[in-house]
């Protein structure tokens, strides 16, 4: 009985959104590769932090303009590589296994590189990050599904339109501004990835900006 309502919930997640096949050597290469992703950008994100800016350098001018060091600080950038890594994968197990990796390995490697180099241990900080990547599974399969048909999809694409909001802009119940060209960059790249048609984005899209202001006041990542 347990099988067959398992069964059943799984084919009414299929029509959502089916899965496609991947053997277990293309599972392990992946993650593997999504993990080595993490690490790299774990690193550089620090290297970041860590960089004396010389404003007579040209590529040091860039990265001073663009403000790139609070902007690999900040949730914008990681929200959407994760989006993209899960909305991209095969299946909502392998969005799971693959978000949670690339979690993993750059936490990882951002703590190690702040303990070696920095000479202080982050643990404090790196808390959230590690309770982000303890959820991530759960919220990569949702964002999996989020690509998906039916209401499901478009309730999916509401919530996470809702959060990019909140990560992208400064917005409240009476104020909205822009917080620079990378966030606004990073958001309509999630409006990208989550695409499928006009009519889904022209609905999800309003509502879930407009949800996002209802949510400001108890935001708690703001």
């Amino acid at each position: 009985m347990a099988k067959r309502r398992k069964n059943k919930a799984g084919r009414r997640l299929d029509r959502i959104r089916p899965p496609k096949k991947c053997s277990a050597k293309r599972t392990l290469i992946t993650a593997l590769t999504v993990f080595a992703v993490g690490i790299l950008l774990g690193v550089f994100s620090k290297w970041l932090d860590t960089l004396e800016l010389d404003g007579t350098v040209w590529w040091q001018r860039v990265i001073e303009k663009l403000d790139l060091g609070n902007f690999f600080s900040d949730f914008a950038v990681w929200l959407l590589i994760a989006l993209t890594i899960a909305v991209f994968s095969r299946s909502a197990s392998r969005a799971a296994l693959n978000v949670f990796v690339f979690f993993v390995g750059m936490c990882a490697a951002y703590h190690l590189c702040t303990v070696i180099f920095a000479g202080f241990d982050p643990s404090s900080y790196m808390r959230i990050w590690y309770g982000i990547t303890l959820l991530s599974p759960v919220l990569a399969a949702l964002c999996w599904y989020a690509k998906g048909k039916r209401a499901a999809s478009l309730v999916l694409d509401i919530c996470i339109f809702a959060v990019f909001s909140l990560c992208c802009f400064s917005l409240g119940l009476f104020y909205f501004s822009f917080r620079g060209a990378l966030y606004t960059a990073a958001f309509v790249c999630a409006v990208a990835v989550l695409y499928k048609s006009p009519v889904q984005t022209l609905v999800s899209l309003p509502v879930g900006v407009a949800l996002s202001f209802l949510l400001s006041p108890v935001w708690p990542l703001g």
